[in-house]
């Protein structure tokens, strides 16, 4: 079964655009209920959403198509999407559903759906529903006596707070660090600063006046230059910068140098392989995971397994291999013990616990290599396919020979946009750059 309609997180596009329209939502409600409808209990959805405008729009969509097959909606308001996938487990839903479009501005929108294990849906899964949203959603149209009701759920995010607080150690305090957090304007801006504050930290929290249109714009994790300039504005200890669904981090020493996935997963696999916690005898990155990575990994002798781009690929490679830790240089990292998905603000605790109990400062206790350089690229483009004209390949091609094993070349098309990203890395920086320059000029003359 193909997939138009799901990309590699779920349904996302512009708000108010195909496919990110009331419509599509109200289906794509009625299909998922439809098929998470298990036995005759009273069936569940819980429904979280980030600050952007169109989130009522799209909520109040999907409230009606779950209703409309029975179900029973809870609402949560503003909050993250790990908080969202813990919730599912822990009320026991039948489906859990995060409004957001990650990292993305507000103009767009998107859909992803947990199910009631709190892992997201199988590439095979989103097909079955997107093929019930073609057709026959009639069917399944609930009685009028069995139509469900829609609540609000008041204490979601102390609930979060409290379960993000017990995955920090519990001999362990942050008193007297000075920890600043840009939450993005998005969905973490009440409960990671609350998080942090609780823990005993100094906080010093940016990014938490969302007003519908400010979500991911100049701050966050894809944004983290304000987030360092505050860092040393205010002599902190370290900082953190979440995007706008908190499921990705980044974060800065006190020197506001960042800190991104790759270090973030080299410092927690180098504290949970000495403690005896870390499993399968390395992590999982992905395609894009620097050498340099995969080099320090091996001095310790771990393994880094990569998987394909999407913190959902992470987890299934995972699972295979028994691994639970994994994640992405964009600061997508899962943490298995504790979350069935990326979880930012858990990441940051746990490099925060590795600070604690060390005593040493983040620009030590964090940098633990030299990554070799990587240039990355992204090229838009409106129609056609240029990653099957003959003459980019043959310069994909004359990019990975002039590397000749010294580096590599990787080049894909997003899931989430219209956007094909040209990534080299390698020991010469400046043949990197010209290798990536190449590419890019041979795409935007085919897309030309």
């Amino acid at each position: 079964m193909t997939r138009k309609l799901f990309g590699t997180d779920g349904i996302r596009g512009r708000a108010n655009s195909f496919p990110m329209t009331p419509e599509i939502a109200m289906k794509a409600g009625m299909a998922a209920g439809r098929i998470f409808t298990r036995g005759e209990h009273r069936h569940r959805v819980v429904i979280g959403k980030d600050t952007r405008l169109s989130g009522y729009m799209i909520e109040s969509a999907l409230v009606a198509g779950f209703t409309s097959v029975g179900m029973e909606v809870f609402q949560f308001g503003p909050l993250p999407t790990p908080a969202v996938a813990m919730l599912t487990r822990s009320l026991r839903a039948d489906l859990g559903v995060m409004i957001s479009a990650s990292h993305n501005q507000f103009q767009d929108n998107g859909i992803k759906l947990f199910g009631p294990d709190g892992r997201k849906l199988s590439d095979e899964r989103e097909a079955e529903i997107e093929a019930l949203m073609n057709g026959g959603l009639e069917a399944g149209l609930a009685q009028s006596d069995k139509i469900g009701r829609a609540k609000r759920v008041d204490d979601s995010q102390a609930r979060y707070i409290e379960f993000a607080k017990r995955t920090f150690p519990r001999n362990l305090r942050l008193d007297g660090m000075r920890i600043v957090i840009d939450c993005a304007h998005g969905a973490a801006y009440k409960v990671a600063p609350a998080a942090l504050w609780e823990l005993g930290a100094e906080v010093f929290a940016i990014g938490v006046t969302p007003d519908g249109f400010n979500i991911n714009l100049d701050c966050g994790s894809t944004e983290p230059a304000a987030m360092s300039a505050k860092v040393r504005e205010m002599r902190a200890d370290f900082g953190i910068a979440l995007d706008g669904d908190a499921d990705r981090v980044v974060m800065a020493d006190e020197r506001g140098r960042i800190i991104d996935g790759d270090q973030i997963l080299a410092l927690i696999a180098k504290s949970w392989s000495k403690n005896g916690t870390l499993k399968g005898g390395g992590l999982v990155g992905t395609v894009m995971s620097n050498a340099g990575l995969d080099r320090y990994l091996q001095s310790l002798d771990l393994k880094l397994a990569r998987a394909a781009v999407g913190d959902r690929y992470v987890i299934e490679e995972m699972n295979r291999g028994g691994f639970n830790v994994g994640g992405e240089q964009s600061g997508h990292i899962i943490l298995s013990d504790f979350s069935t998905t990326g979880d930012g603000l858990i990441a940051a605790l746990q490099v925060l616990a590795v600070l604690a109990q060390e005593g040493k400062p983040a620009s030590v206790a964090a940098h633990l290599y030299e990554p070799l350089p990587q240039v990355l690229e992204n090229v838009r483009f409106k129609s056609g396919a240029p990653l099957e004209d003959a003459r980019v390949l043959s310069q994909i091609e004359a990019g990975t020979a002039r590397l000749n094993g010294k580096g590599r070349v990787l080049v894909r098309k997003s899931g989430t946009e219209p956007v094909i990203r040209v990534m080299a890395e390698g020991d010469n920086e400046r043949e990197v750059r010209e290798v990536v320059r190449e590419i890019v000029a041979a795409i935007q003359e085919s897309a030309a």
